[in-house]
């Protein structure tokens, strides 16, 4: 639970001071609820979504309860965990992790080899970043430092050729899971996108049903923005998860909210700090505690 405390200082600073005085006055009156719904729309709650969790509450919480139905509100859209097996059987399983420039797509793929080896799961990365030189060096890098085998290509190499030689070299070498690890590129670039479908079709050529499972990254500093970037990657190459990167930097981490209600799409892991033990299993109901300050207003201490 810490942190997740730690991780969403910033957005719950935005919004849990007004929450505990309305718990502390034991009322709920409209000018207050309407105070707490703004201050909910500026950590980045979508306003419907803001107005649908705070009309809830008005019907149903009061007094002492007014804490435990916002949580169970929250919990409502957030929905259930969908953890990644990291027991699966058929291997080498294939994970392709997608998203827009500077949301820390290299780092969490670093970050998963580090989370796959500590399950006892022997992993390869797929530098298949082939427009920067600096990010198919970065990831050579974290592979020595996380103890993985690496495969690349040059600077401007076909990025759908080093996927399929990852795969390949997977296969050959009996590797548990390949990790490869893409361009960032905007949705609005239709040419970046083409090739995008290329290196899905690729992975598939290579090995039936891969990739097994496609993730994207999202940076939690851009909020509300992020959805849109979803829904145009997701129609591009259909997600089985999102992983949100860089929420300890946010002040907007309300997003999620809406992120999990309007896409339907699992959140499978949380970056929560910089260490390599900082990415996380996306855990919805310590999200939404640590983002009301729940622990404290039952008299535990944020550290618990």
């Amino acid at each position: 639970m810490k942190k997740w405390f730690q991780a969403l200082t910033r957005t719950r600073q935005v919004i849990v001071d007004r929450f505990r005085a309305l718990v502390g006055a034991g009322r709920l009156d409209s000018r207050s609820l309407e105070e707490f719904e703004e201050l909910l729309i500026k950590a980045d709650v979508p306003p419907r979504l803001a107005a649908q969790m705070l009309e809830d509450v008005r019907r149903h919480g009061s007094g002492s309860e007014l804490s435990d139905r916002l949580e169970t509100a929250m919990m409502e859209l957030v929905g259930e965990a969908v953890r990644f097996d990291w027991a699966f059987q058929e291997t080498p399983r294939v994970v392709l992790l997608i998203g827009v420039n500077g949301s820390g797509k290299t780092t969490t793929a670093a970050k998963l080899a580090h989370l796959a080896k500590s399950r006892g799961r022997s992993v390869l990365l797929a530098a298949a970043d082939t427009f920067r030189a600096a990010g198919t060096d970065q990831l050579r890098i974290w592979a020595e430092r996380v103890g993985c085998e690496c495969v690349s290509g040059v600077q401007g190499s076909d990025a759908a050729a080093v996927a399929f030689d990852s795969v390949k070299a997977g296969l050959t070498r009996k590797i548990d899971l390949v990790l490869v690890d893409t361009a960032g590129r905007m949705h609005t670039r239709l040419p970046l996108m083409d090739e995008l479908r290329k290196v899905h079709r690729t992975l598939g050529k290579c090995l039936s049903g891969a990739p097994h499972e496609v993730w994207m990254v999202v940076d939690a500093a851009l909020g509300n923005n992020a959805i849109s970037q979803v829904k145009h990657f997701h129609d591009v190459i259909p997600l089985t998860g999102i992983i949100v990167s860089k929420l300890d930097g946010s002040s907007k981490a309300g997003f999620i909210l809406g992120l999990r209600k309007e896409l339907n799409i699992a959140i499978r892991f949380a970056g929560l700090g910089e260490s390599m033990n900082d990415l996380v299993p996306f855990n919805p109901r310590e999200y939404v505690r640590a983002l009301l300050g729940i622990e404290s207003l039952t008299g535990e201490t944020e550290s618990a």
